[in-house]
């Protein structure tokens, strides 16, 4: 049974995880560059923070990564003073983050060349599915590592399958990310499209939600109210958004495929940061729709 856990990115989704860990049970070194953040998780029973990557990994039979994009993995893993040289020999590093499959083969390479395993494990959920241990985790890498980590994902998420070799779970959570973006400006346009036809929004939401069609969608559920009110502050922040759907039109390229709508919505989500929206939820894109024009 692990117990000696390292866990490095202790951002809006990492330091809850790494609290329902603690909440578990296991002792757990924790890492961020943010000395505040460290002092945060330092607060929780279970968690000491580490001073740096390698006293995170140092000793831990499990570490969790959840960085922000291919550059900052690439550095953590990688560089000298980081997590490769600092794990032992039958450790399993499980990345959380929503990287290239190209960057995760880079690291796995690395990694098994030091007899580690790792495992790309991306995320489906946001804060709130974090904090109630209800993240869906779609697995890639070594189907063994796979099992020998899967009560720590079942300690915080709902949802866990092996998706096949290393890089296979980032190209399924990019993918699953296309229709994400792309649900969220059809939202915005639509919500746009009432506001501009003076339409019911009340019985369109109805209509919507509960009138058995097509266009019903969680995220309409859930995010139309907050966009109603103006509340964009972030679940999942926008400059990540894009950053994912612009990994997808990547990905898209790198297979020889023609993706045009998602061309149209990266440009959407570039339009949004240009606002300055990146800090916001990424619903914010509908903010391109405002009176003012400015989006148009």
């Amino acid at each position: 049974m692990v117990q000696e856990i390292g866990f490095v990115g202790l951002g809006a989704m990492g330091l809850p995880m790494a609290t329902r860990l603690a909440g578990a049970g296991k002792r757990l070194r924790a890492y961020d560059v943010e000395s505040g953040t460290r002092e945060r998780a330092a607060a929780v029973a279970g968690i000491a923070a580490a001073p740096d990557l390698a006293g995170a990994a140092a000793g831990a039979e499990v570490l969790f990564t959840c960085l922000p994009n291919d550059a900052v993995l690439r550095e953590a893993y990688l560089e000298t003073g980081g997590i490769a040289g600092a794990m032992a020999e039958g450790a399993i590093t499980v990345d959380c983050s929503t990287v290239s499959p190209k960057a995760t083969r880079e690291v796995s390479a690395a990694l098994r060349a030091r007899g580690v395993s790792h495992l790309d494990a991306a995320m489906l959920g946001s804060v709130p599915q974090a904090e109630t241990g209800e993240i869906g985790f779609v697995v890639g890498g070594e189907r063994r590592a796979f099992e020998a980590v899967a009560p720590l994902l079942d300690v915080l998420g709902r949802f866990r399958v092996y998706a096949g070799g290393s890089g296979a779970a980032n190209r399924i959570k990019l993918i699953h990310q296309t229709l994400v973006a792309a649900n969220a400006v059809a939202v915005a346009e639509a919500l746009a499209l009432c506001q501009a036809t003076d339409t019911d929004l009340d019985c369109f939401y109805d209509v919507v939600c509960n009138g058995g069609g097509f266009a019903y969608s969680r995220y309409f559920e859930k995010r139309l109210p907050r966009m109603r009110s103006g509340d964009f502050s972030p679940l999942f922040m926008l400059q990540f958004m894009k950053k994912d759907a612009a990994l997808a039109r990547d990905l898209a390229a790198e297979a020889g495929l023609a993706a045009p709508l998602l061309d149209q919505v990266v440009r959407r989500f570039e339009a949004a940061l240009e606002r300055g929206l990146g800090a916001e939820d990424f619903s914010a894109v509908a903010r391109l729709y405002d009176a003012d024009g400015e989006g148009a």
